[in-house]
């Protein structure tokens, strides 16, 4: 912990004393764009200092800076596609820090290279290996199931992302497991971020301001997970008028509600403003009727779920804001007399940022407590139960300078589970514990001609294991042109959370978690004896691609990875007494290469990736695939404006088949419950017990492959209210795709079969 502090010292100091050299002729230049009527952040917008080559971005908040410019007078042009072009006029004096609030207006004439040349800007100026921004409008353009656009679903279609299924599917991402994955929704941690229809997350796509998957290799900031980061954040309400939506279909309602507290005023640019949004599931209900084919013992898709969630926004006059958040989340699977299942999480929190008014820093942080519980009862009445509730606070600072950004800050994290878990052969293991993570992390980008290196450094310490981690990170890019660009990322990385979903069980509804263990633990081995150097899941990435643009605006990035994960800890499903461990290790790695081709017009979104994938592991006795290694994914997807109110939409994705173990044969469970009175002899077995080949995952289930499809037609009454309806088709040609096998009755169990919907949206 001194460690830690020592360092967040010096990187301070270090920033002071960077400031304080670089004064002089120059001046920093820095403020918000924002829509005029509405009051909403311009993102991305192109801003350039007339007759020079000083340009920049706005980011998600609408934020720009120009730092070290010469001091003068200058005309500060902003240019986003679907506004008129506002010019500024502007004088910087010597050592100024000058903000600025500029707002733009709608205009007529849709300027589509802007666009691009904001995206060009972006690309030239940050490495972003392994990292994809997504946008509600992309969501939106995905051929949706039961028309409901959800990022559960997009998350499907970018490279290196693989789901295990339909029903009960969680997200494997470049050879990462779920537990291994940080879900953050405006910085909070979201422990369980899927439900139990693969189809839906607990995110309101409408809410949704951006969501960045970062799938490897990412920088210090982030931390506390060993495979990759997935990074939501919400949008504020309206800052100007009432309104919402309103939606139903077969398999959900769902609606919208938001607008001012304080309206906006463009004079101070000060507001407030409110956003609620719910949905509620009514599959389990109307899937008897219509869908009652979708699953085999013909109880429909029992399938229930409600989120709600809730956000109030504060603008100043000077940039500054806060946040204030809350949400609930819960799930249900009613299997009539073989299994229930139910979890909720919820929590909230705030977010806010700081902009002084004479300073190149920007103070930004999250406080946020989260927490969730699972109970799964089967006929057994095995107990299966979890909670796991967290707090984190984090205080994050940006200095800028000539070409470089200085972002350093501190993390606090709390956890407290307990679990109750019985396995197969009756042992029962518990586990409560409480656990608190300190960590601090710094990185620097500069931009040296054609070149950026993005060095980090995160100091991680695990209060209850007393284990300290220190964590390098680096990224580099180098712009060869505008057209191409090579990149590179390296990173060590930790977590203790652990899932009490083995890496084993390929359909599993109960998705568990608690802290890694106190008790020793012991290297990869049946038999071994030798102890672990630390309690830590551990792993290292190296990433390295190319990215360019193609004829006609197709872009192309290919990127190569590879992940090596030193120390893998788990819940021992081996465990036949109370004397055996209750933890085992592994190690393992994940490599491959992905390809992504895409072209993005007014009317015309393309997306094309293929991704081949290996993903191994060694317990000591082999070494061995993963069941959720695809190792060939390819997806396609395509919107189509047909003119101003008509949108078709397609995507095909196929798979190569998971690895599987292979049965050698079954033996017979003789039933002595009676004592000396049962029949040994003559009696038949019960039940058949299964023999598995030694050779682990060494079968292979049939290829994957889905077409879904869908028709939108929007009809605007007035500016203000709109009614879309969208026809959407599941599985267009009804492809049977493999869930699981059921080896006692040699019954095959299939995907979801084709599932036609119809939804209808209000906007108002």
């Amino acid at each position: 912990m001194i460690r830690t502090r020592t360092l967040i010292v010096l990187v301070t100091l270090w920033s002071a004393f960077s400031a304080s050299i670089a004064v002089g002729q120059v001046a920093t230049l820095r403020g918000h764009i924002y829509d005029e009527v509405t009051g909403q952040a311009v993102a991305f917008c192109n801003l350039t200092l007339a007759g020079t080559t000083i340009r920049t971005v706005s980011d998600l908040d609408g934020f720009f800076v120009f730092t070290n410019v010469p001091v003068g007078s200058y005309e500060l042009q902003s240019a986003f596609i679907g506004y008129d072009t506002l010019l500024t006029a502007v004088t910087l004096q010597a050592d100024q820090v000058k903000y600025l609030k500029l707002l733009m207006v709608e205009g007529s004439i849709q300027l589509q290279t802007i666009n691009v040349s904001a995206s060009l800007e972006q690309r030239r100026n940050e490495v972003n290996v392994s990292r994809i921004t997504v946008t509600p409008k992309q969501i939106k353009a995905l051929p949706s199931t039961g028309g409901e656009a959800d990022i559960a679903q997009y998350l499907m279609v970018l490279p290196g992302i693989i789901s295990t299924g339909d029903q009960g599917g969680q997200i494997y991402i470049r050879g990462g497991s779920p537990v291994q994955n940080k879900i953050l929704l405006d910085g909070m941690t979201i422990y369980n971020p899927f439900h139990s229809i693969g189809f839906f997350s607990v995110f309101e796509t409408e809410a949704i301001k951006s969501a960045e998957v970062l799938s490897g290799g990412f920088s210090a900031e982030y931390g506390g997970r060993i495979s990759a980061i997935v990074d939501l954040k919400t949008r504020e309400g309206d800052k100007t008028r009432f309104g919402g939506l309103v939606s139903a279909s077969p398999f959900q309602l769902k609606g919208l509600v938001e607008g001012p507290i304080t309206p906006f005023n463009p004079e101070s640019k000060a507001s407030s403003s409110f956003l609620i949004t719910g949905k509620h599931s009514i599959l389990d209900k109307t899937s008897q009727g219509l869908y009652d084919y979708a699953s085999p013992d013909s109880l429909g898709l029992p399938y229930a779920y409600t989120d709600l969630y809730g956000k109030v926004s504060f603008l100043s006059g000077d940039g500054s804001k806060v946040d204030f958040f809350g949400f609930s989340f819960s799930d249900g699977v009613n299997l009539d007399q073989l299994a229930k299942l139910d979890w909720q999480s919820g929590g909230g929190g705030l977010n806010f940022k700081l902009i002084p008014n004479s300073s190149n820093l920007i103070i930004s942080g999250t406080l946020a407590y989260s927490k969730y519980d699972i109970e799964l009862k089967e006929a057994d009445n095995a107990p299966r139960k979890n909670s796991i509730g967290g707090f984190n606070a984090l205080f994050d600072f940006q200095s800028f300078g000539k070409n470089s950004t200085l972002n350093y800050g501190f993390e606090l994290n709390g956890i407290s589970t307990a679990l109750e878990f019985r396995n197969f052969v009756g042992v029962t293991f518990e586990q409560m514990e409480n656990t608190t993570e300190l960590a601090g992390y710094v990185s620097w980008r500069q931009k040296t001609g054609p070149l950026i290196i993005e060095p980090g450094l995160r100091a991680q310490f695990y209060a209850s294991l007393g284990d300290f981690s220190i964590e390098p990170r680096l990224a580099l890019k180098s712009n060869f042109s505008d057209k191409v660009r090579l990149k590179f990322a390296a990173g060590k990385y930790s977590q203790n959370l652990i899932s009490t979903v083995n890496e084993k069980d390929v359909v599993n509804l109960f998705v568990g978690f608690l802290s890694g263990p106190e008790e020793t633990i012991y290297e990869p081995g049946i038999d071994n004896t030798t102890e672990t150097k630390d309690k830590l899941q551990k792993a290292w990435h190296f990433l390295g691609g190319v990215e360019f643009e193609m004829f006609k605006g197709w872009e192309v990035n290919v990127e190569g990875y590879y992940k090596g994960f030193s120390q893998l800890i788990g819940v021992n499903r081996n465990k036949l007494s109370e004397q055996d461990p209750d933890f085992s290790t592994e190690t393992g790695n994940a490599y491959g290469i992905d390809f992504t081709f895409s072209r993005q017009t007014q009317k015309v979104l393309m997306w094309a990736t293929y991704s081949l994938g290996y993903v191994n592991r060694d317990d000591g006795e082999q070494v061995y695939p993963t069941h959720f290694e695809r190792r060939h994914n390819i997806n396609l997807l395509v919107s189509y404006a047909l003119g101003r109110t008509w949108e078709l939409g397609a995507r095909w994705n196929y798979g190569s088949g998971f690895p599987f173990t292979l049965t050698q044969g079954f033996y017979g469970q003789q039933d002595i419950l009676g004592g000396i009175d049962s029949d040994v002899l003559t009696g038949n077995p019960d039940q058949p017990g299964i023999i598995y080949s030694d050779q682990r995952n060494s079968g292979q289930l049939p290829d994957y492959h889905r077409l879904d499809m869908s028709l939108k037609k929007t009809i605007e009454f007035n500016k203000d209210l709109r009614l879309e309806i969208m026809a959407s088709v599941t599985n267009v040609y009804n492809r049977a795709n493999i869930f699981y096998f059921d080896r006692v009755s040699y019954s095959r169990v299939d995907q979801l079969p084709i599932l036609p919907s119809l939804t209808v949206t209000v906007d108002f």
